[in-house]
């Protein structure tokens, strides 16, 4: 059996299922905060601040003061990558020192240390690119792919409690269609939006930086209609749930579901009629990865019952888990109870 730091470590401490929990809040949290501050990063112009990749010019690895502050916001939303791969590291080290390992939180942990990888090369070609309204799209949709990531690892880690369990009596077929419907259709909607951006007056640089060739205006009427459609779905699934009267933890989701997609249309009502401020826009991406959280949570939550829960903390430790697979995530299988 392959030896690592981590497998020594596993040897003689252990953590909690406490620990891994609020690491995999905290990357929930980081992966909503990245959104965010791409954000700021395009609607402030600094998308270009720095004009190289990795390095933020040819010559130098951080901005210089003749790039003012736009070279300091692009780069300081480069270093909260370092702070996401740091974050995503605390996953992986404790869901690893567990007493008892939940695999899939470990697997859940490799794989947003992967996306993370992957939306720093795409921010790396957006870059070189000079802002091409497509690639800062992909930009925006490998960040939320991340977000996807974390919040399936932190439900991972509620799997034998009363918050992650499934209902019982779990929700109808109908119900599990309608949230199935509910995430593909706020799906297309989520992209829907970046095209909505690519058209519209926030480059994210001063320069000329071209835009989408579409009607800025039927582009936003689509994207209104499927947010329409999104909450109605929304309003058919929490009626289904609480017709059935089944789907305690579903219906709650679902509630706060509604609160948050009607905030999310309120703000982006004003952020059209008001010509699109600023910090309405931010506030607005900060709805969306809101409600991508919220939609995610609504489909685990109506996911017909899985296998028996997880061994109490108490429990003695197993023999620990192999990191010879490495971060696909793969275990070798564990020692004699």
């Amino acid at each position: 059996m392959a030896r690592t730091p981590l497998s020594w470590l596993a040897e003689r401490h252990a953590l909690g299922p406490r620990s891994v929990r609020t690491a995999a809040t905290a990357s929930v949290l980081a992966a909503v905060g990245i959104i965010v501050t791409g954000g700021v990063v395009r609607v402030t112009g600094s998308g270009l601040g720095c004009s190289d990749w990795p390095m933020c010019t040819e010559d130098t690895l951080a901005p210089t003061a003749e790039m003012g502050v736009h070279g300091v916001i692009e780069f300081t939303n480069r270093l909260l990558t370092g702070v996401l791969c740091a974050v995503v590291g605390w996953v992986i080290v404790a869901a690893r020192l567990q007493r008892t390992p939940v695999p899939r939180v470990l697997r859940g942990g490799w794989a947003q240390f992967w996306v993370v990888v992957l939306n720093a090369l795409v921010g790396g070609v957006t870059v070189w690119l000079e802002l091409s309204p497509y690639i800062v799209a992909a930009h925006f949709l490998a960040a939320m792919l991340l977000l996807t990531a974390a919040v399936i690892t932190r439900e991972a880690t509620l799997e034998g409690t009363t918050d992650g369990a499934p209902a019982r009596p779990a929700p109808s077929g109908r119900a599990r269609s309608l949230a199935t419907a509910l995430t593909s259709l706020t799906a297309v909607m989520v992209v829907a939006g970046t095209v909505t951006t690519g058209t519209g007056p926030h480059a994210g640089d001063s320069s000329d930086v071209p835009r989408i060739p579409l009607d800025w205006t039927g582009v936003t009427v689509v994207h209104g209609v499927l947010a329409a459609l999104v909450l109605a779905l929304a309003a058919a699934l929490f009626a289904e749930l609480s017709g059935q009267g089944t789907g305690g933890v579903a219906r709650r989701r679902t509630t706060i579901l509604l609160a948050v997609l009607l905030a999310q249309g309120l703000v982006g009502l004003v952020q059209s009629l008001a010509g699109l401020p600023e910090p309405v826009v931010i506030l607005h991406l900060f709805g969306a990865a809101l409600v991508w959280v919220g939609v995610l949570r609504v489909q685990l939550a109506v996911r017909p019952p899985g296998p028996s829960a997880p061994a109490p903390a108490g429990e003695p430790a197993p023999h620990p888990v192999s990191d010879r697979a490495g971060p696909p995530g793969r275990t070798a299988p564990t020692g004699p109870r």
